[in-house]
């Protein structure tokens, strides 16, 4: 990092990192280590955030590397594994009667060269995070999905992915190396191209814990973003417009209405766009193009108040959600292009609205997405026309185009078509309906994310993840003992 770049960021706790790591190193836990764990948490009840299947776990909160291979050594019989910021839907970050690691205390921005745009941090820090240090010196993360609130080490062991796959991929594509604490507590720093870096990314915290990563930045002139929107009749007419034309935008998005029906079956707003750059400012009239123009990279996105702790169940049903859809749909513009939005206002709506988990009522909900390939796009017509008939009161459908798949070994993006949408868990017959569903996409060779599932079959994950046997056996032989495990390790055999 030159002098320049560490004197811009001196607001922030940075550390200059010197040297290289070695491919293993012990972790220093010698006299004078600080390994100690400092208060540690008894028994929780965590659950994803769907709110779903809630198990208890001892929670640990590491500090440093020697905390955290402290930690580790003191797992016990039913292991151990990481937790950043919950935002995994299912039991990815849950270890019933055995203990979850903490990791957003390992929360440092420990180098960030701003002129090549690569940044080194620990695995607790969070995307908003970066945002808010990396945005106002004209830089932002390679890649965001709906929430800025998920963690570096979080991004790389569900593989996290956004409005940009069909340009960008996903984001371990971006990731120069990581350090990862295996279970024979070693520190191992894993680089692009090695088994045990691929099978990491998407593994689900199941290789071991990630401390640190070093990734690209992508280049950007403002904070503001360049938008087309338009209103599409039907899904048809959605897939066609993608096909021909995803190409142009960096981020595009489609919002689903999944209760029309008919000829209006699968109707969608489409949205797309990219960094707006300075010329987009000049001339442009409003109050947003005003103060952007005053400081082109400011981030300060707005919350509103969260909702009650407690809202009743069944308040999400076909009838008013139904309403919004048909309110959404005729709300969008027919076609509007070049129109100036707030980052966060694009990319993160849902973040505006603390705890909006909280919706869905006591039994909370389901996520669930899933990809196909291109050619199998009937088996996405099928699905479709199948939640319509169901009347599945989902209001946060959305379809995108992904592109080239990245090497992770359980990385759930792959070439082709991609749904996901939420579901109340208390609706009936919710389970042998979602099953239906699962069949469906795997004999269409496609696959279910990992870190949004909550209750998929095991049997049907070989046919999704062709890399499943190889996954298993790396992982035998980096942790024979089993140490790194979850509830969604347990329940899918892992």
């Amino acid at each position: 990092m030159s002098a320049s770049s560490a004197s811009s960021v001196s607001s922030a706790p940075y550390v200059r990192r010197k040297g290289t790591v070695g491919p293993a190193r012990a972790a220093p836990c010698g006299p004078g280590a600080t390994g100690a764990l400092p208060h540690p948490a008894g028994p929780r009840l965590l659950t994803g955030w769907g709110r779903t299947a809630p198990t208890g776990a001892r929670v640990l909160r590491p500090r440093t590397r020697d905390e955290a291979v402290a930690a580790l050594r003191s797992c016990g019989a039913r292991g151990g594994i990481a937790r950043g910021l919950g935002r995994s839907y299912g039991d990815a970050a849950q270890n019933a009667g055995g203990t979850v690691l903490d990791t957003t205390a390992l929360d440092r921005v420990l180098a960030l060269d701003a002129v090549t745009g690569t940044v080194t941090c620990e695995a607790g820090v969070s995307l908003h995070r970066l945002m808010t240090v990396l945005l106002p010196l004209g830089w932002f993360v390679p890649v965001t999905p709906g929430t800025r609130y998920v963690t570096v080490g979080g991004a790389i062991g569900a593989d996290i992915h956004g409005k940009n796959h069909h340009i960008s991929g996903s984001f371990t594509r971006h990731v120069r190396s990581m350090d990862l604490l295996t279970a024979d507590g070693q520190v191992r720093t894993l680089t692009p191209g090695s088994e045990l870096f691929d099978a990491t990314c998407g593994g689900m915290g199941l290789t071991g814990l990630i401390l640190s990563a070093t990734f690209d930045l992508l280049p950007v002139e403002t904070s503001v973003m360049s938008v087309d929107t338009e209103r599409l009749p039907d899904l048809d007419t959605l897939l066609a417009t993608l096909t021909a034309t995803d190409h142009r935008y960096r981020y595009s998005v489609a919002w689903i209405d999944l209760l029309a029906r008919g000829t209006a079956a699968g109707r969608a707003v489409l949205t797309r766009g990219d960094h707006a750059p300075l010329s987009a400012l000049e001339g442009a009239s409003g109050r947003l193009a005003r103060a952007a123009r005053r400081e082109p990279l400011a981030f300060r996105p707005g919350r509103l108040p969260p909702p009650p702790r407690t809202l009743p169940d069944g308040l999400l049903r076909a009838g008013t959600v139904g309403a919004f859809n048909k309110f959404w749909y005729h709300k969008a513009p027919l076609r509007r292009r070049g129109e100036l939005q707030r980052l966060a206002s694009f990319f993160h709506p849902l973040d505006g609205l603390p705890h909006w988990n909280r919706i869905y009522g006591g039994t909370g909900f389901v996520q669930w997405q899933c990809v196909v390939p291109h050619e199998a796009d009937d088996a996405l017509r099928r699905v479709v026309r199948l939640l319509s008939r169901r009347s599945c009161p989902s209001f946060l459908a959305v379809l995108k185009r992904f592109g080239a798949a990245g090497p992770g070994w359980l990385s759930f993006p792959t070439e082709g078509w991609t749904l996901a949408l939420d579901i109340p868990a208390g609706l009936p017959g919710l389970d042998g309906f979602l099953d239906r569903l699962d069949e469906e996409i795997a004999a269409a060779g496609g696959r279910l994310y990992l870190a949004k599932d909550a209750r998929m079959r095991p049997e049907l994950l070989t046919a999704m993840y062709p890399r499943l046997d190889d996954f298993r056996a790396l992982r035998a032989e980096v942790d024979p003992r089993g140490l790194f495990t979850s509830d969604l390790a347990r329940r899918l055999a892992l």
